[in-house]
């Protein structure tokens, strides 16, 4: 990367302070582009979704790895439920959605409580031997009461596919039945759905796997407590990514939780930060970690700066780190402050090998967080920082009363905000598909094919308010 007519600023930028001009290019199309990240766990997209408990669990992970990406599984989560989720993550069809499946004789109050948890939005309705009987959406409760059965609203035309059917086939006979989705069966079991987009995604995204071809995830560990047990217990169960997580991340404790984690041998690549700087970022990886997590403060649910004055803005402090990391054979993860597709654009043209995003992933169909309704009828889900005043009474149950008085009163992030789901995108694949537009589109205008290119013909200039404000679509929900 650099900067436009080789002026490179004297002060601190943000993504919102630049902007990447278009130079030559012989990339036509952003098919041509390929996004797989130069390292990284089988990724095929450069989107790892952050460790913040109202955000990653099973479902947001299996959705986030059939589109290349991958979620990593919070340090706040109780071992023996880390394990479920990564067994349950790995025995996911890298295909096929994951059906929400209820029996005739459940009620539209069962099946409606479920429904909002996947974003094809039915529950297919199944006999004792799993086989398809019926569909139910929202809509088939207008009219009935919540204790009705669904075998008296259910809808019995039922068009289903076999395992192994064309995409394209499947994506053609939905549009022509004017159907949303349809199960899918194997023999007459049903192991999964197939919505319209969802076939044409499985023939854009290639899925993000393990050497035994099931899908990846990736599982967090603090800096405090029994750190080698958790991440030796990570790597018994086929964890694919560690991340070692601390907000701090240049200090004694990190390094030498690094040095504790590499000495296990692992198998799969070790992540750990955060930190803004060149030498935090050496010092990492002299420690032994393979990605350096970058970001103090960015993260929308973050009040670090405003607490602290610690931090950097974004851009620079990707910039710095990714070309230490890069001098050493090594990448980085741009961690917060990502609310555009053009944010995850210019953090890898800033050199970063992949964006973590939290936030703005919380307000979707796949988040963690339960789903609720305003006043109005809006939906919504709760999502909070991982140093709030909420995530530490959750991270400290053990302690004593006192002691976990004590560490609340020193809080350092936002403990409630509802994250509304968009309209118009509301399942984190949309999310995806948005981020993924943008970025392709940005390589096509910087002549680059894949992520390397782009870092190294990537134009950046400098920017005020007023040019970003410029830069915004009128009565566009971004």
């Amino acid at each position: 990367m650099r900067f436009l007519d080789d002026k490179h600023p004297q002060y601190e930028l943000t993504y919102n302070d630049v902007f990447m001009a278009p130079t030559k290019s012989e990339v036509g199309s952003r098919h041509e582009v390929d996004l797989r990240p130069p390292a990284g766990s089988g990724l095929t997209t450069p989107i790892v979704v952050a460790n913040m408990t109202a955000v990653a669990g099973r479902r947001m992970a299996e959705t986030v790895a059939r589109r290349g990406g991958i979620a990593v599984l919070p340090q706040d989560i109780p071992l023996d439920i880390v394990r479920q989720n990564i067994e349950y993550v790995k025995s996911r069809h890298t295909v096929y959605d994951t059906p929400i499946t209820l029996k005739p004789t459940e009620t539209v109050q069962v099946a409606i409580n479920l429904v909002h948890k996947r974003a094809h939005g039915v529950v297919i309705v199944v006999n004792e031997a799993n086989e398809p009987v019926g569909i139910f959406t929202e809509h088939d409760a207008d009219g009935h009461d919540r204790f009705t059965q669904l075998h008296r609203v259910m809808s019995t035309e039922l068009l289903t596919f076999e395992e192994g059917t064309p995409l394209e086939t499947m994506f053609e006979r939905l549009a022509v039945k004017r159907l949303s989705c349809a199960p899918v069966l194997r023999g007459k079991q049903v192991i999964g759905v197939v919505t319209r987009k969802g076939a044409l995604r499985s023939t854009l995204y290639e899925p993000a796997v393990d050497a035994a071809g099931k899908l990846v995830v990736a599982g967090a560990v603090g800096i405090s407590g029994d750190v080698v047990g958790r991440a030796k217990a990570l790597l018994e169960w086929g964890i694919d990514l560690i991340v070692i997580d601390a907000a701090h991340g240049h200090q004694r404790k990190m390094l030498e939780a690094v040095e504790a984690v590499r000495a296990l041998n692992p198998r799969c690549p070790v992540m750990a930060g955060n930190v803004v700087t060149r030498e935090g970022t050496a010092d990492l990886i002299s420690a032994g970690v393979d990605l350096v997590k970058v970001g103090v403060g960015p993260g929308a649910m973050c009040t670090t700066r405003m607490m602290t004055g610690v931090g950097r803005p974004q851009f620079s402090a990707v910039l710095d780190c990714a070309a230490e990391a890069r001098k050493r054979g090594k990448s980085v993860c741009a961690d917060g402050g990502v609310r555009h597709p053009r944010d995850v654009a210019l953090a890898l043209a800033a050199g970063a090998g992949t964006v973590m995003i939290g936030s703005w992933f919380a307000g979707t169909y796949e988040s963690a967080a339960d789903i609720r309704q305003d006043g109005d009828g809006k939906l919504y889900k709760e999502n909070f920082g991982m140093a709030s005043q909420r995530a530490v009474k959750a991270r400290t149950q053990k302690d004593s009363l006192f002691d976990r008085a004590r560490k609340e009163l020193f809080e350092e992030g936002i403990s409630t905000s509802r994250m509304y789901l968009d309209p118009q995108r509301p399942g984190v694949e949309d999310l995806i598909d948005h981020v993924v537009a943008g970025v392709k589109s940005a390589c096509t205008y910087a002549g680059a094919s894949n992520l390397e290119e782009f870092h190294a013909n990537a134009v950046v200039g400098v920017q005020g308010s007023a040019g970003f404000d410029e830069g915004k679509p009128l009565r566009q929900s971004w």
